[in-house]
Formats: structure tokens, C-alpha cells, sequence
């Protein structure tokens, strides 16, 4: 039983003992990850967003970056045992559905990345995801450093061997639970799920590798929009499709599980109308 509480998540009392033993057989993530391959139909899914964007006037447009944060948060929450995180080799349940994601600052190759980390929740439609997004990215875009690139700053400034001894203190204080709750709130680490856009700068079929630090568990790498061959009873068909590279932290649930959830988001992404999308 650990001493103090977390401001993030809720200690898991009855996980099954196969389970509550991962942590101990495999502690680290880098030595628990799995990885999954999913294949978008988008041939509902563009008319739907074409047809929500007409409907919507001169306001920020929806794209499919903010439909698959959309669904990956509705998922969550439809599905909160994909929501769990192991720290100290125990199991928490967190608190919320808080995405990341990285955006660059402006459109040009030596510009820098921008983080951005933010709280989704359950009853959001998808126009208040695209105002969420469009606001946290133009918001980092022109507004003040945000508190990571300032801590950052900060920390890189600093002697090797004490910038590894801060990130060693800090490694001991969330292992006790003992982590500022202002540093969770804004360290994009620290979140359900960090989705990676790489299809827009033309990178495709790449999976994300997990952290250490923190506690993010799921990782989503989003392709490049393409042509793909789909099997329609017995006929092949090319349609539009996208697609999803995630990798995930086993320990924080069985393979069944997280599938079955993973499902829920295809189905949903596939027919957004047909899910209540609106």
C-alpha cells in the first residue's frame, strides 16, 4: 500500500494477482509494450467531415487529426480500464481523459516542435475538440512559453551530472506518489494517451516508442491518408483508408481488453454519424 495518494489516479485495489505481479516480472515499460497495426475505411468518414465542415460555416474546420483525438477520448472513457497507468508497481485508475500531442510552431522544417496536453471530456462534442485543439495550438503558436519549454529551457541550462540527478529526484518522487501536482498538470508525459501526427509531414507505418518517465501508457501514430484494398464480400475495392500504429503498455491491461476497446474506436471512426458524432 503506498503512503500518500496521487492527483492523477486512484489506486486499483482488486487487480488479479496475474496481473499485480507484471509490474515486479517486468518494471520498466520499454520491456512491456505491444504493438498494433489498424486499418481506417475512410469511405464514411471523409463525407462525414466534409459534410460537418459545410454545416459549420467560416468557423475552424474539423480534420481527421480531430476526429481520431475525438474518438481515442470517447474511447477512453467508454472503455476506462485502457485508462490505467502502473507506477511504483501499482495500478491507478486516472482521473480524466487528458490527450497529448505535438504540433510544430510554424510551418517550416526547422521550426521548433510545440507540446500540447489537454483534458477531453466525456459529454465534448467533436466542435469542442476542434476549438480545444485550434485554441491550445494557436495559443503555443503566439501566446507565452508554455511551463514544459520553460522548465525545459531551464533544466537543459544546467550541468549534466545535476540535470540527471533532478530527473533521478523526480523518478523517486512519483514512485512515491510524492510528485507535485503542478508538475503532473502540465508535463505532457503524464496523460491517457499521446497521438503523434506524422501523416501530415508525410511520415507513414511508424510506430512511437513509450517513456520512462511519466506515466502515458498508449501511444497513436497517425499515417498518411492513402489508397487501400479492402475486401467487399469477395470483391477487392480501393477506398480511402488511414492508418492507426499504436503502442501500449500491457501491464496496465490484458490483450483482450485493450482490443476489444481499440475496436470501439475503428468502429467509430469508420461511421462517425452512425456513433452519434456530432
Amino acid at each position: 500500500m503506498p503512503l500518500f495518494s496521487r492527483s492523477d489516479g486512484d489506486l486499483l485495489r482488486d487487480v488479479h494477482p496475474v496481473r499485480a505481479i507484471m509490474p515486479h516480472l517486468m518494471p520498466g515499460r520499454t520491456e512491456s509494450f505491444v504493438l498494433h497495426e489498424m486499418t481506417i475505411d475512410l469511405s464514411r468518414t471523409l463525407p462525414f467531415l466534409a459534410q460537418f465542415n459545410a454545416a459549420r460555416g467560416e468557423t475552424p474546420k474539423a480534420t481527421l487529426f480531430h476526429l481520431v483525438l475525438h474518438g481515442i477520448a470517447r474511447t477512453l472513457h467508454e472503455k476506462p480500464g485502457l485508462n490505467r497507468f502502473v507506477v511504483g508497481r501499482r495500478f491507478y485508475q486516472r482521473r480524466g481523459v487528458w490527450l497529448s500531442f505535438a504540433a510544430k510552431k510554424s510551418f517550416d522544417e526547422r521550426a521548433p516542435l510545440l507540446t500540447i496536453k489537454a483534458e477531453f471530456p466525456r459529454a465534448g462534442a467533436l466542435a469542442d475538440t476542434v476549438a480545444r485543439v485550434v485554441g491550445d495550438v494557436g495559443e503555443g503558436r503566439t501566446g507565452p512559453p508554455r511551463p514544459v519549454d520553460t522548465e525545459a529551457r531551464v533544466l537543459t541550462s544546467l550541468p549534466g551530472v545535476l540535470l540527471r540527478a533532478i530527473v533521478a529526484a523526480g523518478r523517486f518522487l512519483d514512485r512515491w506518489n510524492l510528485m507535485p501536482r503542478a508538475m503532473i498538470a502540465t508535463d505532457p508525459m503524464y496523460c491517457s494517451c499521446f497521438v503523434a501526427n506524422l501523416g501530415s509531414v508525410g511520415i507513414d507505418r511508424t510506430y512511437h516508442h513509450l517513456f520512462e518517465w511519466g506515466n502515458a501508457h498508449l501511444f497513436c501514430v497517425v499515417g498518411a491518408v492513402k489508397k487501400h484494398i479492402f475486401i467487399d464480400g469477395e470483391t477487392p475495392v480501393v477506398r480511402d483508408a488511414v492508418q492507426l500504429f499504436f503502442t501500449f503498455d500491457e501491464r496496465a491491461n490484458d490483450g483482450f481488453y485493450c482490443m476489444r476497446a481499440l475496436r470501439t474506436l475503428q468502429e467509430l471512426l469508420e461511421d462517425p454519424a452512425g456513433h452519434g458524432v456530432a
